[in-house]
This record gives C-alpha cells, sequence and structure tokens, in this order.
C-alpha cells in the first residue's frame, strides 16, 4: 500500500534540541565566569550532572518520565495548565532550576544565593533564543505536504512542545498535531499513534513513522504497527533493543527512500 501519512517526531528529528541545550549550558556558563570567575568546563559539567539527578529523584520525576519531560527542559519550560500533574511540576520547577546552578556555584566555593536566581534566567533565555531548525527540515516537509498527509508525534508539556513548534514556522505544514502532555499517553505508548492516525484519516499500514529515538518513536511504531525510518543523530542515541525498518542521517534521504519503499 502506498504511504499517505508521515508522522514526525519533533526533538532532534525537525528542530534541534540536544545541541541546543548544551549552548545554552555554554553560555550560561560564560556569564559565570564573567561575573564570578567560575571554571566554565567544569561548571557545566555539574550543572548537567545536578540537573540530571535532582530530576531523576524528584517527586514530578515519574510523570516527567511517562510523558517525556527532559531535565533540561524543566530548566526552561513555563508547564501552563491547571491538571495535577502540570501545577506540581511547576511549582517544583523554580526551585529546582535555582538549586542546579546554585549547586554548580558551590562546587566551586563561590557564591550562589546571590547569583544561583540569575543564572537560571540566563539558561532559560538562551535556550529559547538559540533554537533552530535540523537541516533541510523546512524544505522537505514542504515538499512531502504536497504529497502526504503530515502528522507531528512529540513527548512533552503541552505549551513547551506547542512553543517549539510555534517558533519553528513548521505548524502549518501539519495536518494533525498531537503532544504527549495532551493525552497523557506518551510514546512508545501505541495509542498515541492510533489517536494521531485517526485524526489524520490514515491507519497503520499507509503511515510511516520518522524519529530519531529508538526507544520512543522507533519502539513505538513497532508496537503500533507503523513502519518506521530513524534519523540517526549524532549525540543524542539511545541503546535500544528495537530496529528501524530504514535508517538515515538526514531528513533530506526522505524523499528518494519513499520513492523506493513506497512507490506511487
Amino acid at each position: 500500500m502506498p504511504t499517505q501519512a508521515l508522522l514526525f517526531d519533533l526533538d532532534d528529528t525537525l528542530i534541534v534540541d540536544e545541541a541546543v541545550s548544551a549552548a545554552a549550558f555554554d553560555a550560561t556558563a560564560k556569564h559565570a565566569f564573567t561575573t564570578l570567575g567560575a571554571d566554565r568546563e567544569r561548571f557545566i559539567r555539574d550543572a548537567r550532572a545536578h540537573a540530571k539527578r535532582l530530576h531523576a529523584a524528584s517527586p514530578v520525576y515519574p510523570y516527567c518520565r511517562r510523558i517525556g519531560i527532559s531535565a533540561f527542559e524543566c530548566l526552561w519550560g513555563k508547564f501552563l495548565g491547571d491538571t495535577a500533574d502540570l501545577t506540581a511540576l511547576r511549582e517544583w520547577a523554580h526551585a529546582y532550576r535555582v538549586e542546579v546552578f546554585a549547586a554548580a556555584l558551590r562546587s566551586q566555593e563561590l557564591e550562589a544565593d546571590e547569583h544561583a536566581d540569575e543564572l537560571a534566567e540566563t539558561f532559560s533565555t538562551q535556550r529559547r533564543r538559540l533554537q533552530r531548525l535540523m537541516p533541510d527540515a523546512r524544505e522537505v516537509l514542504t515538499r512531502l505536504a504536497k504529497t502526504h498527509r503530515l502528522g507531528l508525534l512529540t513527548n512533552g508539556a503541552p505549551d513547551l512542545q506547542r512553543e517549539k513548534l510555534l517558533n519553528s514556522g513548521l505548524e502549518p505544514l501539519f495536518n494533525a498535531v498531537a503532544v504527549s502532555g495532551e493525552h497523557d499517553i506518551g510514546k512508545p505508548d501505541p495509542a498515541i499513534f492510533h489517536r494521531l492516525l485517526a485524526e489524520l484519516g490514515a491507519d497503520s499500514a499507509s503511515a510511516v513513522m520518522v524519529g530519531n529515538s529508538l526507544e520512543r518513536d522507533i519502539l513505538g511504531a513497532r508496537n503500533a504497527g507503523i513502519p518506521s525510518i530513524w534519523i540517526k543523530v549524532a549525540g543524542s542515541e539511545e541503546p535500544a533493543e528495537v530496529q528501524p525498518d530504514h535508517t538515515i542521517l538526514g531528513l533530506a534521504e526522505i524523499p528518494a527512500l519513499l520513492e523506493r519503499i513506497s512507490p506511487p
């Protein structure tokens, strides 16, 4: 059956995520060096480690894990919404952000009380300012939108993922969007794949999933009976047993690949 619908992940598939977070840490470390004389490399290493440790030990971690909200997203997301989970996450996040950078300063015996909040704000501002598209994202989606129905399937907090999508300029190219936090279901649960397919008017046999995460995008597609294309993005790999149906190194490879696997 010819491919009618294409499902795309967002972070590190269509927009840069890990590398932008790294750049935001670097900008924050530069500010810590300028104002306090902090060692930049040590500051980055410690801040990242503290962020992951505090996130994993937090009372909101089970929700973050289920919906797909990373430690670094908790450093800049607003987490708007009135559900119990989002309210708890929002109330926890500010103290978390301050403590991440306070701990990084304290590890160098630098003054934390007066500067940690400023560094947390620096990271949030820089993370938004530095956001950019993956190479060829706009061109490839514009081309594919002429021949396929496009769906976006992304894990994360509703307002943060919608903010990323809006700022990317890609939103008009999609026929349907599903954010895990809006459905309270995250990839790799097949239910959220089937909900998006229903909205697109497609089924698993006529769709293909494109994503960078083996454990969420590719395993989720396999669970839902959808063929998959794994985009191998340096720095965002994680171990997983699942094998993708196809592997690419960049979005520009997709049109030719689709012609081979699903001729019109």
